[in-house]
């Protein structure tokens, strides 16, 4: 591979995970909601996602949602019904009772597993054609061809796996630092609840922008 293009890929890598999106809104949601571990464990399910769509790509199967746009079109749906029932759990969790609510918020509110917190993400980022659409037309800029090359899909996966190494740091030091402004404040159960209905609000956002986006 080409070291520029490399060093390129890095760059716009970098500028891409530090832009506010939809992944990162996630997992401030949660890490705000639970923590710092919950932030780091969202921002970890969401690189494993990005792994999936990596093999994907590899494997050829982003040609065929390119092939099949009703393809696209089912797993933008899933996507948004997934994100729809993290806004409805979430707004549950903050409807106590009063009584629910004496004490410390960690002790009346639970928080979610964080292996179920993981699989989330995973799902969340899986889940979401944009990161399909990203890897059809933003990897295939950076392959490089020729008698001297890597293997299209040896490109790939290392241009992949390269995304990950660049965007899991950002993605942890968003959810560790939104999970300890959320640590001091997490005494309060009425800020808690307040916390899990605007988490409910993001998912919600996110869920009809999904859903409503057919392009």
């Amino acid at each position: 591979m080409d070291l520029s293009l490399i060093a390129a890929f890095v760059a716009a890598a970098f500028l891409l995970s530090v832009a506010p999106g939809p992944d990162m809104l996630f997992i401030v949601a949660n890490a705000t909601a639970g923590g710092r571990r919950a932030g780091l464990v969202a921002a970890l399910g969401m690189s494993t996602g990005l792994a999936v769509h990596t093999l994907a790509a590899a494997l050829g199967l982003s040609a065929l949602f390119r092939a099949a746009p009703e393809a696209l079109e089912v797993v933008r749906l899933a996507g948004a019904v997934f994100l729809l029932y993290l806004a409805i759990t979430s707004w549950r969790a903050g409807r106590r009772t009063p009584g629910e609510q004496e004490g410390p918020a960690r002790a009346t509110v639970p928080r979610r597993p964080l292996r179920k917190l993981y699989l989330m993400a995973t799902l969340t980022n899986v889940a979401n054609p944009k990161v399909i659409l990203f890897y059809l037309a933003f990897l295939p800029q950076f392959l490089t061809t020729g008698e001297s090359a890597w293997p299209v899909w040896v490109q790939l996966l290392a241009l992949g796996g390269l995304f990950i190494l660049v965007g899991l740091p950002v993605d942890a030091t968003v959810g560790l630092a939104a999970g300890s402004l959320a640590d001091k404040l997490l005494s309060r159960p009425s800020f808690r609840r307040r916390l899990e209905r605007a988490s409910a609000v993001v998912f919600g956002g996110l869920a009809a922008r999904l859903a409503l986006d057919s392009h």
